[in-house]
């Protein structure tokens, strides 16, 4: 069931759920406990969904054991954008070059070299699909599921994003471009794909920063998850939320 745990700011619903998984933990009827907060995926534009649910590692291997990766000499780490000899030197991998406004604080304006892909010419000229690794990031998630439904392992974990209603989200999109809300249905996501059973998904205020259609989707989102087995204890106040809950503890005052 979907089970919300509402109230005023400040009303202790944060402190609630710490609360209850502590106790869970100790002994309870739940084999598994997934926590997600609305902490950042990553703190530098270097993280994205890709790389936070390990999705790229997949691509990486794909591209690696592509005929034009191996006519080239060119393994899975040239295919990554954090280490040398694949990606752009000039931008070491960043696709911007920071620039300092004094009072202003920095701007990030787009590599010239490599034109904001990230990545050395040669790695760029393998293809998979008809897509280089840099296209490969900038697929949306919906597109990427579509395109890897036959890798196993990618496919769950593109999947289990989609079932969350990320199918919008570009897989190379900058984690410090995320809202709270998006970082927490990324966690979830990801812990989703690796669980093998029925777990407890405790999330603190899921809908931060999301539009009211976006959160009619997570709502969707949290009524399959709870179809198919899991248990949701959710903190939070927006008013669509609490009207899909299969069950309200409101906290006060007023309450």
């Amino acid at each position: 069931a979907l089970n919300l745990v509402t109230g005023v700011a400040g009303a202790g619903k944060t402190s609630l759920l710490a609360a209850a998984v502590e106790r869970l933990r100790a002994g309870g009827p739940f084999a598994r406990i997934v926590t997600v907060d609305a902490d950042p995926i990553g703190r530098t534009p270097r993280s994205n969904p890709a790389t936070y649910t390990g999705a790229f590692d997949h691509v990486r291997d794909l591209f690696a054991a592509t005929p034009e990766a191996r006519a080239r000499a060119l393994g899975k780490g040239h295919f990554s954008f954090n280490t040398a000899g694949g990606r752009c030197e000039s931008c070491e991998g960043a696709g911007v070059h920071e620039v300092g406004m004094r009072w202003l604080g920095s701007v990030g304006l787009v590599c010239g070299a490599c034109a904001g892909r990230r990545f050395h010419a040669d790695v760029l000229t393998v293809t998979l699909d008809g897509l280089s690794v840099a296209d490969v990031l900038d697929l949306t998630v919906a597109k990427a599921a579509e395109l890897f439904r036959r890798e196993k392992k990618l496919s769950r974990l593109l999947d289990s994003l989609l079932r969350l209603g990320l199918g919008y989200l570009p897989l190379g999109q900058s984690a410090t471009t995320l809202s709270g809300g998006e970082a927490q249905r990324v966690k979830l996501a990801t812990e989703l794909a690796r669980a093998t059973g029925e777990a407890l998904v405790v999330l603190d205020e899921p809908t931060t920063g999301l539009h009211a259609a976006d959160v009619a989707v997570l709502v969707s989102a949290f009524r399959s998850l709870s179809t198919a087995g899991h248990t949701l204890l959710v903190a939070d106040h927006d008013l669509d939320l609490v009207r899909a809950a299969d069950r309200v503890t409101e906290l006060g005052p007023g309450s």
